[in-house]
């Protein structure tokens, strides 16, 4: 078969291309399964398509009291199955899903059970910043535990620090290199960085150094009682210059909403947005879509239905990279390889 060596969108690795058969090499935990929860068909599918492996098949039941009943329509016995579930609408289903297909995965004895949450939700609550409040990330992290998970795979969590709140292992990877290499292809002069908040800043400096442009921070203040945010002031320049907005999540766009009003007051160009996780309101699809942005860069961490989809979006794959990662992590080989780590 002919190869010819490609880049994994997403990584730094250079591979052959190559076409898998049947369930890839049988490892320390048996044979890769693959097992799509309801919020991650589409994802799913297309990192089976990457790792050469037909998805497991299994079936959900909801029944009149709201009860979720999953049963598996194959044996996992003493296989390596990665269950692929973002968090995303219906959140507290998806999560329960997800909860208990690990469950039914573990009572059938598979030999590991990976967990793969391309975005992993209430992970703002990461701390106790006001006085009686929960630290929910670290609830959330102990339930995926407790169901019966042995490892997990995230996409850019809110703050690195809830990697702690697990005690399983697991691999926490970031969109970063996919986003900002699609940026880079685009060769857009005169472009500075601008980071939503001051608490992106340091991620924001990561994007600003790998594209070679001056960076801008924009300071703000968040209303807790409304959950609204408000615009005070940019820190840098972006007078006669083009701008790329980065972030790690969209909601109602309140936010986006302040950074655009603010650069564009101060004598922006063209606007690009760039954000991992598209967790779009109605309200903010209606925000984005009446804003002047020349561009809107995404992933498919989280699915975007058609109506939530606007015109200048562009949304990348994460696929081949869950599913480079999926087949390291089977044959127990270095992830930090694929980002020259």
């Amino acid at each position: 078969m002919d190869s010819t060596l490609v880049r994994v969108p997403g990584t730094k690795l250079i591979r052959e291309t190559r076409t898998h058969s049947g369930r890839l090499t049988v490892g320390q935990y048996g044979q890769i399964m693959l097992f799509a929860g309801s919020a991650s068909q589409a994802l799913c599918k297309e990192i089976g398509a990457y790792l050469g492996i037909e998805l497991g098949e299994s079936e959900r039941i909801v029944f009149p009291n709201e009860n979720i009943f999953i049963q598996l329509k194959e044996s996992v016995r003493g296989q390596d199955v990665y269950i692929v579930q973002t968090m995303s609408h219906p959140l507290h289903d998806n999560f329960m899903e997800l909860l208990i297909m690990v469950d039914a995965v573990k009572r059938d004895s598979a030999g590991r059970i990976n967990v793969v949450i391309p975005y992993m939700s209430y992970t703002r609550s990461d701390k106790k910043d006001q006085p009686r409040v929960p630290i929910t990330a670290r609830l959330v992290a102990n339930m995926i535990e407790t169901a019966g998970a042995d490892r997990y795979i995230t996409i850019d969590l809110h703050t690195g620090q809830i990697q702690g709140f697990f005690n399983i292992p697991g691999d926490a990877l970031t969109a970063f290199h996919l986003m900002s290499d699609y940026v880079k292809e685009k060769h857009i002069e005169n472009l500075t960085v601008v980071s939503a908040d001051l608490g992106f800043a340091k991620k924001a400096r990561n994007w600003a150094e790998k594209l070679g442009t001056p960076l801008a921070v924009v300071e703000k203040r968040r209303l807790f009682n409304t959950g609204q945010s408000e615009a005070l002031t940019l820190i840098g320049d972006v007078r006669g210059r083009h701008v790329l907005i980065v972030d790690h999540e969209v909601l109602t766009g309140g936010t986006i909403a302040n950074v655009v009003d603010t650069v564009r007051q101060e004598g922006a160009c063209d606007i690009y947005l760039a954000f991992t996780h598209a967790i779009i309101a109605a309200k903010g699809v209606e925000r984005l879509r009446g804003l002047d942005i020349k561009e809107i860069i995404t992933t498919n961490t989280v699915p975007l239905p058609a109506e939530r989809t606007l015109p200048n979006m562009k949304i990348l794959s994460v696929a081949p990279l869950l599913g480079e990662v999926i087949l390291r992590a089977h044959e127990g080989r270095s992830v930090g390889e694929l980002f020259n780590e």
